[in-house]
């Protein structure tokens, strides 16, 4: 080809190609701003990246911000832009419940994080619909029925109590955070609670690095390269459902053989037996989610609702009742009439029951500072949230929990935890606005298990501690971790109240 005509390809593509390039930024932006229609958002976003960066770097910053526009809009909702993906905020109550109602195929999609199935495998829970959704939760149900929650809570307190005895010795009247002891402590917790023996040793020791690894990488750029947090923590899940898995065929042989529930994961696979027993009897196929896999896949979702939620929750206890010393001394006058630690005993499933304040303490602790502030859904479809106003298909959306625990209640800014007595009953009254544990079909199954956590471990801490918080400008200001925590980590100093 002559070189003239070379000279001329080479000169146009100098400049098509930033032409081109500059269509498809101004084809984004187009894009962005039909999606966005009149709900208030950034008018203008960066490519692709859009606000992923600000997010990633301030989250607290970057939802306040959402929220702050989603007041401005009559619907109550707010837009924005983060790698390549549609934001939608959900600030209204009405309509984050009309997100929950509609996890479907053909509506949205619960994926607790924008990448959580390249995170999260597949096949959990939280990425089913229907009938196979139903029949997962059936087989859960039993691990979390009156009888097996009072086999947890023996265990429950035996582990507090252990690590109590270790804050008091770190701590010796001196300041010392709580953020990774609580983390700790319900990591030791979940995982006895949820895999009992099955997880010890060598395999313990992983477990806890890889689950680290797992929780760094959820809040950095999603990145899936070698070197990059964002891999890590993908690579690291794995692992960790691997590890589950072995824990989910050794439980099984030990139930085969006898052996009585002593975690969740026996009367899984107790009630797994049973049924497979059951079909191969009349000659049909075992019931779907309940090989050693997905055994060990489900387990991993329960670990990790368990771990972050319950941390976010225990931090945010010890610094409001530090805060409210009237609330402290009605909490402690409760629990010394039901139970004397001195006694040398623990405090059974029925005296648990028995603490109403302490669990209005507990909800309302839930309630002021909601460990997971929103819970993204993809839309699958178009799906017309209102007269007004369709989510476009692909759109991910984030019906704000943490915001709704502020309407509706009576002085919704006030820590009360007499709201949730009898005689106000503004957990009946303002049912809708809690929505801690979600709503709808996928509602958290382990919400008994989660708040008589909560409530033993305030009972026991605020028992056995005398606990002072180290004031300091901002210590109250919320940080994500994924879920929320004071930013100060919740430094305490530590005496010891009682043997």
């Amino acid at each position: 080809m002559d070189s003239s005509i070379w000279a001329t390809l080479s000169s146009l593509s100098s400049y098509l190609i930033p032409l081109l390039l500059l269509l498809l930024l101004l084809l984004e932006q187009v894009s962005y701003l039909k999606k966005k229609s009149t709900v208030p958002g950034p008018s203008l976003v960066f490519p692709f990246l859009g606000n992923a960066i600000s997010l990633v770097q301030n989250p607290t910053r970057f939802w306040e911000t959402q929220s702050d526009l989603a007041r401005t809009s009559p619907l109550g909702i707010s837009a924005n832009y983060i790698t390549g993906k549609f934001v939608v905020f959900v600030r209204s109550t009405d309509l984050s419940h009309k997100v929950f109602a509609n996890v479907r195929p053909d509506a949205f999609q619960l994926i607790a994080h924008p990448f959580g199935k390249k995170l999260f495998g597949d096949h959990n829970l939280i990425y089913m619909f229907g009938q196979d959704h139903k029949d997962l939760r059936r087989l859960l149900a039993p691990n979390f029925t009156p009888r097996a929650l009072s086999i947890y809570v023996p265990i429950q307190q035996r582990i507090v109590v252990e690590h109590l005895a270790r804050w008091l010795r770190l701590s010796n009247g001196k300041p010392i955070a709580l953020r990774w002891l609580c983390r700790d402590l319900n990591l030791d917790t979940s995982q006895t609670v949820f895999v009992g023996p099955y997880l010890s040793g060598k395999s313990k020791e992983r477990f806890n690095f890889d689950y680290n690894l797992f929780n760094v990488g959820l809040m950095k750029l999603p990145i899936d390269l070698p070197g990059f947090a964002f891999r890590e923590a993908r690579l690291a899940g794995k692992r960790l459902i691997e590890t589950l898995g072995v824990c989910a065929e050794e439980s099984k042989k030990k139930m085969k053989d006898g052996g009585e529930p002593t975690c969740v994961i026996d009367f899984w696979m107790k009630d797994i037996i049973r049924e497979t027993e059951a079909t191969v009897k009349i000659g049909i196929p075992p019931p779907p989610h309940t090989s050693t896999a997905d055994i060990g896949s489900h387990v991993f979702d329960f670990l990790f609702a368990a771990q972050d939620a319950s941390t976010s929750s225990l931090l945010w206890a010890v610094a409001l009742l530090e805060s409210h010393q009237e609330i402290l001394a009605k909490v402690r006058r409760e629990v010394a009439s039901i139970w004397l630690p001195e006694s040398n005993t623990l405090i059974t499933a029925d005296k648990v029951r028995e603490m109403k304040y302490t669990e209005a303490v507990a909800r309302e602790v839930l309630r002021i500072r909601a460990p997971a502030s929103s819970v993204p859904h993809l839309a699958g479809k178009d799906f017309p949230l209102t007269d007004t106003y369709t989510i476009p298909k692909g759109a991910i959306v984030f019906p704000a929990v943490y915001e709704s625990s502020f309407q509706g209640f009576v002085e919704p800014y006030r820590f009360d935890p007499d709201r949730f007595m009898d005689e106000r009953q503004e957990d009946r009254v303002y049912k809708k606005n809690f929505l801690v544990f979600g709503a709808g079909a996928h509602q958290c199954v382990g919400q008994r298990y989660a708040i008589n956590h909560l409530v033993l471990f305030i009972a026991m801490f605020t028992s056995l501690m005398d606990f002072k918080r180290r004031q300091s400008d901002g210590c109250d200001e919320i940080v994500y971790i994924p879920t929320i925590c004071p930013k100060d980590d919740c430094k305490v100093s530590l005496i010891q109240r009682c043997a």
